[in-house]
């Protein structure tokens, strides 16, 4: 194996940090994307408005992606800044 690859490993395995930020930012994208889901399930507009429903439902779970995603990619970007953080410390 290249020497570079196991050095990532090697600092991966030792920040404690960088594996939470990992781990939390997979974890808020699900929770983000299921309460959206749950949210939107049982969305009903009455009357007139009863046609517009599913667009309204559309637009707001790609508003919950869009939260979801930037939390996933904020905590990574913060894993990142840790596991270079530890390398420096470690290397």
């Amino acid at each position: 194996m290249p020497n570079w690859f196991i050095e990532f490993f090697c600092v991966l395995a030792l920040s404690k940090k960088t594996q939470w930020a990992l781990i939390l930012g997979v974890i808020f994208y699900l929770a983000i994307t299921l309460l959206g889901e749950h949210m939107v399930a049982n969305f009903e507009l009455q009357g007139s408005m009863k046609a517009l429903e599913e667009v309204f439902a559309n637009k707001f779970l790609r508003k919950y992606d869009k939260i979801a995603l930037l939390a996933l990619v904020s905590f990574w970007l913060l894993a990142i800044k840790f596991y270079v953080k530890d390398k420096k410390r470690l290397v």
